[in-house]
């Protein structure tokens, strides 16, 4: 009977003795939502230079959205939705009512920039990057301007963010 006990004590003991695998904590893996932020505008980016590079020079005509001849919102419309695959309304002055105004410092690539040219008139391009933007005008079509050129920044009405 002793020896029972002491068997049991000595492998209690020796089972107690041995040791479980030691487990450290791993540190769970954070994004950097910053550089997340900034490969989703550089592929923004890309995607708007291409469309660029695809409708670059054709003519301004209102009312139009094909490569015969475009106006400043359809251009835009047509670029959210096959660039980017979103759905924007036809005509500036609807444009201008959806999204987050923002101001013009706050400009990241893919916003939206409008101007009112004079009394009746509105434009609408999408900001690029570096004062950049893309935008199909009256006088040369489908084009890259300055924003801060003194023609456009006398003409700049509000920004909005859709993105």
């Amino acid at each position: 009977m002793i020896r029972r006990v002491i068997l049991v004590l000595l492998v209690f003991i020796l089972s107690a003795c041995t040791t479980a695998e030691k487990r450290t904590a791993q540190p769970a893996l954070q994004a950097d939502h910053s550089s997340i932020m900034q490969h989703e505008q550089d592929e923004i980016l890309e995607a708007l230079y291409r469309q660029h590079q695809e409708w670059q020079g054709t003519p301004y005509r209102l009312g139009g959205q094909s490569k015969r001849g475009i106006d400043c919102s359809g251009f835009v419309q047509l670029t959210y939705q096959s660039r980017l695959g979103i759905p924007l309304p036809r005509t500036t002055e609807q444009q201008a009512t959806v999204g987050l105004e923002i101001h013009q410092e706050q400009l990241h690539t893919g916003d939206l920039i409008f101007f009112r040219i004079n009394r009746h008139t509105r434009h609408v391009g999408i900001y690029l990057d570096n004062n950049r933007f893309l935008h199909a005008s009256k006088s040369s079509g489908v084009m890259i301007s300055e924003l801060d050129s003194a023609y456009w920044q006398s003409a700049y009405w509000k920004s909005k963010r859709i993105l």
